[in-house]
């Protein structure tokens, strides 16, 4: 599988990991620019959206597993063999990052649904070939993808319930 010579020292490894974890919480930004406005807080929301404190705390968490997933990968050399897995990942962050413009932003719940439909395939895509070079690397997106799977029955149910 992996050839253990190949992996960086322990102290390259122990200062990247702290950036691949700051690189995943960069996604987080977006909600800076586009918080919840006066438009979210009027619209119609099912019955069963999570309160808002609860978002930070998760999103928090599957940042940090995002990133510690990245960082495997890339201790074993397969982000610099494997272009696939890095596009992948870097596909499914964007889309991460646009997601919020997308719905608190431009308030299109509709162009958002379509968005976070191709963000969920985009990380199980990268679940499928980060396996390939870290099993631990791929479960440790698996809460990504089921949080993000929810977020989209979420979004539909927005976009539903406020259709024109």
């Amino acid at each position: 599988m992996n050839d253990v010579r190949t992996r960086p020292n322990a102290l390259t490894q122990a200062l990247v990991l702290p950036a691949c974890i700051v690189f995943s919480m960069a996604a987080a930004t977006s909600g800076a620019f586009w918080p919840p406005d006066a438009w979210y807080f009027q619209i119609e929301r099912p019955s069963w959206t999570p309160p808002g404190w609860l978002f930070g705390p998760v999103w928090t968490t599957l940042y940090v597993l995002i990133g510690v997933s990245l960082w495997r990968v890339w201790r074993t050399g397969g982000l610099r063999r494997d272009r696939t897995a890095l596009g992948l990942f870097l596909a499914q962050w964007t889309l991460n990052l646009a997601w919020t413009g997308l719905f608190f932003g431009l308030h299109a719940p509709g162009i958002a649904l379509v968005e976070i439909v191709l963000l969920a395939a985009l990380i199980l895509a990268t679940i499928v070939r980060f396996h390939h070079h870290d099993r631990l690397a791929a479960w440790l997106l698996t809460p990504y993808l089921a949080w993000v799977c929810f977020a989209t029955v979420l979004n539909a149910a927005f976009w539903w319930l406020n259709r024109a």
